[in-house]
């Protein structure tokens, strides 16, 4: 089994990095986390938006690459 981790991205992003990290962790385009997150907020009668900003908040950010 592995040790996988759920991290926001600091590299696909474009507000927070929750659906990058998202993508990541499940290993699954980055594109269609996005839409599927759209759907939730539109769909879900904005309770989406507030999912992401919990996540923004409580999901840690990836650690950054040492060269």
């Amino acid at each position: 089994m592995t040790d996988r981790k759920l991290y926001r991205s600091r590299t696909v992003k474009m507000l927070g990095g929750v659906c990058g990290g998202l993508s990541n962790f499940f290993n699954i385009d980055v594109t269609l986390v996005r839409i599927i997150w759209v759907a939730a907020v539109f769909l879900g009668l904005g309770s989406g938006l507030i999912f992401y900003v919990l996540c923004w908040l409580i999901i840690p950010e990836e650690k950054p690459l040492v060269e």
